[in-house]
């Protein structure tokens, strides 16, 4: 509930402290002595737009800050923990409004964004009154009130989770469907790219490996023949290591008759036989190590030939045609299976839009239901109210297609006269009538979806005696359950609150200017604030008596 409001150069407010209890508090004064700019000031720490009009002439900025004292579970507490502000028990809403039209909001002394500021508002407070364009007038928020009154919401959230399953489910069978299409029309393809990527089988790597070894081959290519040649010199036809062997023989033979002159000659043919054997050693060596063969180059060279064509062809490196070739594969695979998948898929569809639309009947069927309670409650409201002629409509229309709230459309109707077209509250009810309306339902729907505090707004204008009465006596059964915050010019309103604020307008002392004061009023001033509205500038003895007895009367029904 509202706890306490703090305003500070607002208009005609200089300086404003205000402590709310719960139940029934009302705010009367004179025409034009401020009430209004109280409610605006009220609304600016709501969330409301900001205006530079606001700060009092003089000033460079005002500043509205409204506290608020809720239990631990209220919703709002959510929206404080999603958004990282400090939550330490007591709510604080804070709008600074400079005169060059800037604002500020913040909560707990956290700076926010307006639109922040506008979300907790909204769920703190709601403000009913004759031309009033937020709350219980907006379509938007009848199917909730409904769902709350009939205690749905379990069953909203169950029809808005099959949904969105159905929708996800929808969503998956088109898009494999569209997969399967857009395959299709290159089924020739896939398939001869799957045939010549299987054939080709390439490897990761492969293109470094083969291109390395035929770099190692043509190397060996321009030395083998020099490494052949010279082995023929050594060890072929021409090698001289026949004919020195011959001579070293020959020699040999004669060392015996001159064996001093023959020796070293015989040395050092040998020398040179072993040489050239060396020699051959390490030239066949050499040749076994370049190990080169023609056709294996020619085979490495095709091989790269082949590779590179067909990166070319599917677009990518070499070293992607092995993940090309599984992604044609899958895509084959998907053609020859995609039908099973894709029928499996629109039965899965089937079955959540089925589950779907046997919750979303079930939540119309319940609607209906809760519909007709309600239009017998908030009818029950209102020939008190003086609309005894009057009906309240909850107009349900089912839209099949399915939304995630359902198929319904919900909006409260109003018939203001039997034999007249029944048609929205908002278009179809005068001012007068409106706010009694949104007082009946909001009497009905109190404890069903309501925010904690409820303002109303000089809903009594206009009318008098018993219908006044029958306001005030319903803000008091409202009060036992919400805060409720009256602005009124009503007698008998003003008399069933708990809690009562005077608006006055005083001229200041010490300058040529005026100023808004609010004061909490004692049983005595009370009794004397409500004689004046009876009987207006002149307070009478018989109008003391009525306020007295209004008073009475009051208390008695508590």
């Amino acid at each position: 509930m509202l706890a306490a409001l703090s305003i500070r150069d607002i208009v005609l407010i200089e300086r404003l402290d205000l402590s709310f209890r719960p139940g029934l508090t009302v705010l009367t004064g004179e025409t034009g002595a401020g009430k209004s700019i109280l409610l605006d000031a009220f609304t600016l720490a709501l969330g409301g737009r900001g205006d530079g009009s606001l700060v009092r002439q003089g000033e460079a900025q005002g500043q509205v800050t409204a506290e608020f004292d809720l239990p631990v579970d209220h919703p709002v507490r959510d929206l404080l923990n999603e958004a990282g502000i400090d939550d330490d028990g007591a709510l604080v809403l804070r709008r600074v409004q400079h005169a060059d039209g800037r604002t500020r909001a913040f909560v707990n002394d956290q700076s926010v964004s307006a639109q922040m500021l506008r979300n907790l508002g909204r769920r703190l407070v709601e403000i009913h009154g004759q031309h009033d364009d937020r709350a219980l007038v907006d379509p938007a928020s009848h199917r909730a009130l409904l769902d709350a009154y009939g205690g749905l919401a379990p069953l909203t959230e169950e029809v808005g989770s099959l949904w969105r399953s159905w929708r996800a489910a929808r969503a998956e069978a088109a898009e494999e469907k569209a997969r399967l299409d857009e395959a299709a029309k290159e089924a020739d393809f896939i398939r001869h790219a799957v045939e010549e990527l299987t054939a080709l089988a390439a490897e990761p790597g492969e293109e470094e490996r083969l291109a390395t070894r035929r770099t190692e081959m043509m190397r060996f290519e321009k030395i083998a023949t020099d490494l052949a040649d010279a082995q023929d010199a050594v060890g072929g036809a021409s090698s001289p290591i026949p004919g020195l062997a011959a001579a070293v023989r020959r020699l040999e033979r004669r060392a015996g008759e001159v064996e001093a002159l023959v020796r070293p000659a015989v040395e050092a043919i040998d020398a040179a036989l072993n040489a050239l054997e060396l020699a051959r050693a390490h030239l066949d060596a050499a040749l076994r190590e370049a190990d080169f063969d023609p056709h294996e180059l020619e085979r490495i060279e095709e091989r790269l030939f082949a590779l590179r064509a067909a990166g070319r062809k599917f677009a990518c490196t070499v070293d992607e045609l092995p993940a090309v070739a599984v992604r044609f594969a899958e895509q084959l695979d998907a053609l020859d299976h995609g039908a099973a998948t894709l029928k499996r898929l629109e039965a899965r569809a089937a079955e959540a839009e089925t589950a779907y639309r046997h919750a979303a009947r079930q939540l119309s069927e319940k609607r209906r239901a809760a519909a007709m309670a309600l239009d017998a409650a908030v009818n029950a409201e209102l020939p008190p109210l003086k609309l005894e002629h009057a009906r309240f409509i909850t107009d349900c229309q089912s839209d099949e297609s399915g939304q995630a709230d359902g198929y319904d459309r919900i909006e409260f109707w109003v018939q203001t006269n039997p034999g007249t077209r029944p048609g929205p509250m908002m278009k179809v009810a005068s001012g007068g009538e409106l706010a009694r309306f949104l007082l009946a339902l909001k009497v009905v729907l109190a404890d069903r979806g309501s925010a904690p505090t409820l303002v109303f707004d000089e809903i009594d204008t206009g009318v008098g005696g018993a219908v006044a009465d029958a306001i005030g006596a319903r803000l008091a059964r409202l009060s036992d359950r919400v805060q409720v915050v009256a602005v009124t010019h009503a007698p008998q309103v003003a008399a069933r609150a708990g809690n009562h604020f005077r608006i006055a307008k005083e001229a200041m002392s010490d300058l040529d200017r005026v100023a808004t004061r609010v004061a909490p009023l004692a049983p005595d001033h009370r009794r004397e604030e409500i004689a004046r509205m009876l009987s207006g500038a002149e307070i009478t003895s018989e109008a003391r008596a009525a306020a007295e007895r209004l008073l009475k009367g009051a208390e008695s029904v508590k």
